[in-house]
């Protein structure tokens, strides 16, 4: 069976990162979450005090971002990759509101995009990897041998969220998540650099109403298509 590169893209919240992980554990792929980078970098910027509001401070960004390394290491424990900032974990750290709140504001920077995806792409020389996020499939790996777009309605997705996060112990309510998704979608499909947009060749999956195992089942589906 010939290894592959599969690109996963969609909105917010729309279960990408959950079917991926489940994706690449199946066929034994490595699981790249490219949004976690991002999330990685934010995490970075809040605790060096980069942000006033929603302000970002560009300038001390650029000096450090050649000194940000974002990698994925499996857990012997889990079998699932987790993301570690320069040498130390921040899987956890990353998933917060806070994080949530400022991400895409990073994530539209230009020579963030330009860093992050040239650490992606470096993953990628060896292919049998499994990436998901917003330009995967267009910028990250053009060429991929899979590409799919992941959509849900923005309730939908809400829902989902803001499920993850009170299981996790965070006090939010679902408005706030529901308003939080909406002010991502709009920077991420408007963006200059790398915005969120489906590759011509993408299949698109809209899950609203899927299970997990249906959502699981047609991804494999797919792989097992182009293999």
């Amino acid at each position: 069976m010939k290894k592959i590169i599969i690109a996963i893209d969609g909105h917010s919240s729309c279960g990408k990162s959950t079917m991926a992980k489940e994706l690449a554990r199946q066929i034994g792929y490595m699981y790249i979450d490219s949004g976690a980078m991002y999330r990685a970098v934010t995490l970075f910027c809040l605790q060096k005090g980069f942000f006033t509001g929603d302000i970002l401070d560009r300038k001390s960004l650029e000096k450090e971002i050649q000194n940000i390394r974002i990698s994925f290491v499996k857990n012997s424990e889990t079998g699932q990759f987790e993301t570690f900032l320069n040498g130390e974990n921040v899987e956890k750290a990353i998933r917060s509101m806070e994080v949530a709140d400022k991400v895409s504001i990073v994530a539209a920077v230009d020579f963030v995009r330009e860093a992050m995806v040239k650490q992606q792409q470096s993953m990628g020389l060896e292919k049998n990897i499994v990436m998901d996020g917003r330009d995967i499939g267009t910028v990250v790996f053009p060429d991929a041998e899979l590409k799919v777009f992941i959509t849900a309605s923005p309730e939908i997705r809400a829902q989902r969220r803001w499920k993850e996060l009170i299981d996790k112990g965070e006090q939010t309510t679902f408005d706030a998540v529901l308003s939080n998704l909406a002010k991502r979608d709009s920077i991420d499909s408007s963006r200059k650099d790398g915005p969120l947009r489906k590759a011509e060749d993408a299949v698109v999956l809209d899950n609203s109403h899927w299970t997990l195992e249906e959502q699981n089942q047609k991804l494999l589906e797919l792989y097992r298509e182009r293999c």
